[in-house]
């Protein structure tokens, strides 16, 4: 009787029900983090850069000052072509960890995709003073002289490379794109032979083919030699993508005059229909 009275003479304020949020703790973002780092690292090595970056921007966000994600959030950026975003994560990276080489590694890849060797030069030596036994790193560096047209240094930094590192294929093609452009034709050649024990590819292929053929102009091996190229990478029939290659003038113009050769007629006019323009630009 008296809760119907009470019931009768008073009305409850309604409450409404307030859900319960789980807020995780500092350790557990920073713990996240990590995780989402890795993640977008697997993302990286599986070649999906843009869900990487994605990934990665997240994972910089819940932890900071960890350099390793700012380093693979910049190698994401790298690979899809935010190269102004990768700088300032570079940047950040380097900040926490300056002693880490495989940044002023990364950072002067940064500029010399951007074609600014002038640059990248001082970061690589910066980098190797504390990782002196990093092939790649005198490939960039030799890349970077040939970029200054230092063909001398070039080759002297690609030799360091294949010294680190004998079975660095593309050094010792570097090295005989070097000697051909300096007039050392018999010396590229060996080495270009060298590479294709090592790798059967197509750029040391068609470049051994250009230099025999200046030898001896319609030199069946090199005519076989630039079928095999041309059919296993077109791209190479054209000129602005041997420049992007770092190909010079010399070694160009040898390759113009060995495409000209009657008996490739077909093979280039397959390999111009084949060719994608967009790596000559």
């Amino acid at each position: 009787m008296v809760l119907g009275s009470v019931g009768a003479t008073t009305t409850a304020p309604a409450r409404a029900l307030v859900p319960y949020v789980y807020t995780p703790s500092t350790q557990e973002l920073e713990g996240a983090g990590v995780g989402i780092g890795r993640t977008a690292a697997q993302l990286l090595r599986l070649g999906q850069p843009e869900e990487a970056s994605r990934l990665a921007a997240l994972a910089v966000r819940l932890q900071p000052n960890d350099e390793r994600l700012w380093s693979v959030l910049a190698e994401a950026q790298l690979r899809s072509d935010q190269l102004k975003a990768a700088a300032g994560s570079l940047a950040k990276a380097k900040s926490l960890n300056p002693g880490k080489a495989g940044l002023w590694f990364a950072e002067a890849s940064l500029a010399l995709r951007d074609n600014r060797p002038d640059d990248a030069i001082p970061l690589l030596d910066e980098g190797l003073r504390l990782d002196p036994k990093n092939a790649g790193a005198y490939f960039d560096l030799g890349n970077a002289r040939v970029m200054q047209d230092d063909l001398r240094q070039a080759l002297r930094a690609f030799e360091q490379a294949t010294t680190i590192k004998p079975s660095f294929w593309e050094a010792l093609n570097n090295q005989a794109l070097v000697l051909f452009e300096m007039g050392n034709t018999s010396e590229a050649i060996k080495r270009w032979r060298s590479v294709l024990t090592i790798k059967r590819n197509a750029e040391p292929m068609l470049a051994l083919a250009a230099a025999l053929n200046k030898q001896k102009p319609g030199d069946s091996e090199s005519i076989d030699l630039a079928r095999k190229a041309l059919a296993e990478d077109p791209n190479y029939v054209l000129p602005g993508h041997q420049e992007n290659q770092l190909w010079g003038l010399k070694l160009r113009q040898a390759t113009e005059t060995l495409l000209s050769e009657g008996a490739l007629k077909g093979a280039v006019e397959r390999a111009e229909a084949n060719a994608d323009p967009t790596t000559a630009e």
